[in-house]
């Protein structure tokens, strides 16, 4: 399904929806983050998705790493929460999204990288690389967020 997100832009379309998700900054041991283009807008962003009946969050964080990215993650911290009411998301189907995210913090403890029918692409990327790769604002919020190592989290 396309996807358009739109951040503080007086033409995006008033939103109908608002839907809990998560985010998860996983890196390894060289600092590098992994990274997914995403199928529906070909920007690079974190592994994550919505939340399911039934779940917590960071259940939530764990599944939609695995599905992603076929790497199976335990949480160990917190980025931020992301509640942005000037991002909007909006899918072919008119549901029009206000954004709702929190972004965890992971490291793996099994699978092995496989991409999945969300993504084209998947890669671990240094800070500078990331610097390069077409991504929404959001997404580059989140990771400056990460890579400051700041001692709380965001909350905004």
């Amino acid at each position: 399904m396309a996807r358009t997100d739109y951040y503080d832009d007086p033409n995006a379309p008033v939103p109908n929806s608002l839907v809990v998700a998560a985010s998860v900054v996983v890196a390894d041991e060289r600092r590098r983050v992994l990274v997914q283009r995403r199928a529906d807008s070909g920007n690079w962003a974190l592994p994550g998705g919505t939340m399911n009946l039934g779940e917590s969050l960071p259940q939530c964080a764990v599944r939609e790493t695995r599905e992603e990215t076929g790497l199976v993650v335990e949480i160990v911290g917190l980025v931020g929460m992301y509640t942005d009411p000037r991002h909007v998301i909006a899918y072919a189907d008119g549901e029009v999204r206000q954004q709702f995210n929190v972004c965890f913090v992971a490291r793996i403890i099994g699978g092995e990288l496989t991409p999945s029918d969300e993504s084209t692409a998947l890669g671990f990327r240094t800070p500078a690389e990331l610097r390069e790769l077409p991504m929404h604002y959001t997404q580059r919020l989140r990771l400056r967020h990460y890579l400051a190592g700041e001692d709380r989290p965001y909350l905004g």
